[in-house]
């Protein structure tokens, strides 16, 4: 990544403390977390364009799959619990356990505690596809992480959990405004 120059930085106004004065947004800090959050908008685009690729999966359907691969939990994962450990949405969760099913890798079983009840689970087919698709990932990381030393890869893990605690916590003073939504033409 080449360094902010001056003009890519914007002017900012410092104190003799060297922090910027609080009329001033800090343009550096700015310009450095657009160029952060680009980037991991690329490295996922790039991840999940490479996992189709490479792997033959969606990076949904990988991680999906990985969740489900642990034969102590028998019976699976409900969907919603499943949809929080992924981070994802229950209704773009649906989508890609369809797909799945449709794959003969997971099914979808009644919960023996509650009736009412439906957990997901690998199917034989899928705990012998995710046998191989494992063994592939490995090779997977090790082309994609070459570069890195194995301390470079511990702190990468840290920060990366540190992000993703403090994007939890993200609270924005002013509500989002609502998109206008385009007339229909009759």
């Amino acid at each position: 990544m080449a360094p902010l120059s001056r003009k890519d930085s914007g002017a900012v106004s410092l104190h003799e403390t060297g922090t910027a004065a609080p009329d001033k947004p800090d343009r550096v800090a700015d310009h450095l977390n657009n160029r952060i959050f680009f980037r991991l908008f690329q490295v996922a685009n790039t991840l999940q364009k490479q996992a189709v690729k490479e792997l033959g999966v969606t990076t949904v359907q990988w991680a999906v799959l990985g969740a489900l691969s642990d034969p102590l939990p028998t019976y699976g994962m409900s969907v919603g619990t499943l949809a929080d450990f992924l981070v994802v949405s229950r209704q773009n969760l649906d989508g890609v356990l369809k797909r799945l099913e449709r794959d003969g890798l997971v099914e979808r079983v009644t919960d023996p505690g509650d009736k009412r009840a439906r957990m997901v689970k690998l199917t034989r087919e899928g705990f012998a596809f995710w046998a191989d698709l494992r063994q592939r990932i490995f090779q997977f990381y090790d082309q994609a992480m070459n570069g890195f030393k194995f301390d470079d890869r511990v702190a990468l893990a840290h920060y990366l959990n540190e992000m993703q605690r403090d994007l939890s916590k993200v609270r924005l003073e002013q509500p989002r405004r609502e998109r206008k939504k385009a007339k229909r033409r009759s």
